[in-house]
């Protein structure tokens, strides 16, 4: 690494340790609160977030602009409380009553468990993404979690200090990462990913009437182990709080054409986390190049 960079990365790495350990001196509620106000505040004056409404308008043509704004603060907010809730992960006992999170459809989950069952267990950048690994690992489930390392080393490792509280294996995404996710499966493991990135050496799959390049190792997995493949959505409630819904797993084809299975697949995925969108189109990350420019 040259050095003005590794300088670079090391102003970045102070600054991210500082402002965890602001975080992690408050209570989960206020620093939530903090990072909301803080992501809102600034967010939307930066220039990519003019990136974030032309995607929203791709994606939702009818959005009114005030709707629009409205969605993209809302964005923001969610962001700023997700860094700023990273730091209080092992405040989330998924399956606690009176707990940070109400759990439902915990018996899609449970039943991957069973002898001889693998499972996919996949997401978005929805919600507080971080939290729906959670939700397999405390129900007692082995997980193998795939993840796109930072472009900064240092922050990289805060963040999966943070992350560590989750009880997966972290697997960083390439070729090497696919091996070890191949490994886990053969082990009877499960694997958790998030399933909504461009993937510039995917498959062109519809998402919002247009075509999205995406990675078509879920389904490549799927199909080759026969497993399950669960949506697992996470809501923000209020504060701090969280919503997970784990739905039934998906209705896969399996036929003799891999490929047109694989599209299949990845299709029904698509059109799941459409939904989620649709639903509650702030809760999503709108700044994800998605599609083709």
């Amino acid at each position: 690494m040259p050095d003005r960079r590794r300088m670079l990365h090391a102003i970045e790495a102070i600054g991210a340790v500082l402002i965890f350990a602001l975080f992690r001196a408050l209570p989960v509620g206020w620093a939530s609160a903090l990072g909301g106000v803080l992501a809102r505040s600034i967010g939307p004056r930066l220039a990519i977030n003019r990136r974030a409404l032309k995607h929203l308008r791709r994606a939702l043509p009818e959005t009114s602009e005030q709707e629009a704004q409205r969605i993209l603060r809302g964005m923001w907010d969610n962001l700023g409380r997700v860094v700023a809730e990273y730091p209080h992960l092992d405040k989330y006992q998924v399956y606690a009553r009176d707990g940070l999170v109400e759990m439902h459809g915990a018996e899609h989950i449970r039943a991957q468990g069973a002898p001889g069952k693998r499972a996919i267990f996949f997401s978005g950048h929805f919600g507080n993404w971080e939290v729906a690994t959670l939700s397999v690992t405390q129900a007692g489930l082995g997980v193998a979690e795939l993840y796109r390392p930072a472009n900064n080393p240092f922050v990289d490792r805060l963040i999966n200090h943070a992350r560590s509280v989750i009880g997966s294996e972290l697997v960083p995404k390439g070729s090497l990462g696919a091996r070890r996710m191949l490994a886990a499966m053969k082990e009877g493991r499960h694997i958790a990913m998030l399933v909504d990135v461009k993937s510039n050496d995917g498959i062109a799959v519809p998402f919002f009437g247009r075509d999205a390049m995406t990675s078509p190792s879920l389904a490549v997995f799927a199909r080759r182990y026969e497993c399950a493949v669960v949506p697992v959505r996470v809501d923000r409630l209020a504060g701090a709080r969280f919503r997970i819904t784990a739905e039934p797993p998906l209705d896969l084809p399996r036929t003799d054409d891999a490929d047109a299975d694989v599209l299949a697949i990845m299709t029904q995925v698509n059109r799941v986390l459409e939904r989620w969108i649709r639903e509650q189109p702030d809760h999503w990350f709108w700044l994800h190049r998605r599609w083709p420019d």
